[in-house]
């Protein structure tokens, strides 16, 4: 026997598998976490690609904005944002800094959420902004997208002097990154703009898929956004699975964000072999706090997966379904099939809230059976969701030998959103 450890909220579940019907377990292979987090912070702000250094970009300017991820993300605000702060008030020490909270499509982050991700001493001391996408008295057009859509942004990020960025950078299942210019599309976005951006025609397009940036219409329209933006400089990070930092790169926007690309495509890329199931995760906590975020991890699986295979994933979704147009869409239907053909019918305009994560959900559950792993979710709207729910990682095995039949060969891919799984050309 070989027992696996799959991330699981803020703990593991483990299994054990019988080696002659385990194919592999496949990990990223980031180097070690840097022993001092801020210290590699201060090393990057020190250090910026394609820009010059921070202090000097803020020197001259009177208004800065800092977009900060959300709850939804693990960035490692506590490491990133007190440097950050510092550099940027080292040569102007009474410029005015606002915190917006980079909510693209989510809820609000409350103020608890806030004070675990920056601590208590920024929440008190800084001024920060929830960004809202669908408030309009929040955004100010500033253009057109490639796509053709309005570029409708956070009016504080549009008009202050210097707009900068944290983040993190890791695979994205149809941007192909995270990071960099996604602070801005779909983060400080408009509900329209981030609508025209998700459209059913770009989540089909082969070129928005994990891992890809060339050829990708999504990256395409998000660059433009940052561009048109301004945004001039960023920190982002490439964080192992304990969500601790491996490596910074600041600098500015695109130079910054190719070179953590660079990097991260060295370590996170893996072949596997086709698998009759696999068993993945979306990396825990924050991750996997709901079915909305937990189509990323499936995404992993379905690269590899035999067809009519089965995916567990391994997701608390304590936080329930995420999207109450995603949930109802999957609970209407009769089939996946039925949305996938809505989908290809509706015009890039006409983008609905929530339409590419259930357009995504829809392509998995049409070509496997998926089985979720929860002990904090309500396991009958999972059903209604077309998702077969188990309470514990072993029971789901079980029942997913039984569906895949004799002799199935498992590949485990325990955190599913930090890889970029290929099927092995052997």
């Amino acid at each position: 026997m070989t027992r696996v450890e799959i991330p699981y909220h803020r703990t593991r579940l483990q299994l054990d598998i019988p080696e002659q019907e385990l194919l592999g377990v496949y990990h990223s292979r980031l180097p070690e976490a840097v022993a001092d987090e801020n210290g590699e912070i201060e090393r990057a702000l020190r250090h910026p690609i394609g820009s010059r250094r921070l202090c000097d970009l803020a020197a001259r300017s009177s208004r800065a904005v800092v977009i900060c991820s959300d709850h939804t993300r693990p960035v490692p605000s506590k490491a990133i944002i007190p440097p950050l702060l510092a550099e940027l008030r080292r040569n102007n020490p009474q410029i005015d800094i606002t915190l917006l909270i980079a909510t693209g499509f989510h809820r609000a982050t409350t103020r608890a959420e806030l004070a675990a991700k920056f601590g208590d001493e920024i929440v008190a001391r800084e001024k920060i902004v929830v960004h809202d996408s669908g408030a309009p008295e929040q955004m100010i057009e500033i253009g057109r997208l490639p796509s053709g859509g309005r570029l409708l942004i956070n009016r504080l990020a549009a008009e202050c002097d210097l707009l900068v960025a944290e983040g993190f950078i890791e695979p994205h299942f149809f941007a192909g990154f995270s990071g960099g210019r996604k602070s801005v599309l779909p983060g400080i976005a408009s509900r329209e703009t981030v609508l025209a951006n998700h459209c059913a025609e770009f989540i089909a397009d082969p070129g928005a898929r994990t891992g890809n940036l060339e050829g990708n219409p999504i990256h395409r329209d998000m660059i433009s956004a940052a561009r048109q933006a301004k945004l001039a400089f960023i920190v982002n990070v490439v964080i192992d699975s304990s969500k601790r930092v491996v490596k910074a790169f600041a600098g500015g926007c695109e130079a910054a964000h190719a070179a953590g690309v660079e990097f991260l495509n060295r370590y996170a890329g893996v072949e596997v072999p086709a698998a009759d199931i696999v068993i993945t995760s979306n990396g825990g906590y924050p991750l996997d706090m709901n079915v909305y975020q937990s189509v990323k991890g499936m995404t992993a699986a379905e690269a590899v997966c035999r067809p009519g295979g089965v995916i567990i994933m391994a997701a608390s979704c304590i936080d329930g379904h995420g999207g109450e147009s995603f949930y109802r869409t999957l609970a209407r239907a009769a089939s996946p099939e039925e949305i996938l053909k809505y989908t290809a019918e509706v015009p890039r305009h006409a983008t609905q809230p929530d339409q590419w994560e259930f357009q995504i959900l829809a392509r998995i559950l049409s070509r496997y059976h998926v089985i979720v792993v929860t002990s904090d979710c309500d396991h009958q709207m999972l059903r209604e969701m077309m998702l077969d729910p188990a309470a514990t990682l072993p029971e789901a095995y079980a029942r997913a030998r039984e569906i895949a039949g004799s002799g199935a060969k498992v590949a485990v891919i325990p955190d599913g959103v930090s890889v970029i799984a290929r099927l092995s050309r052997t």
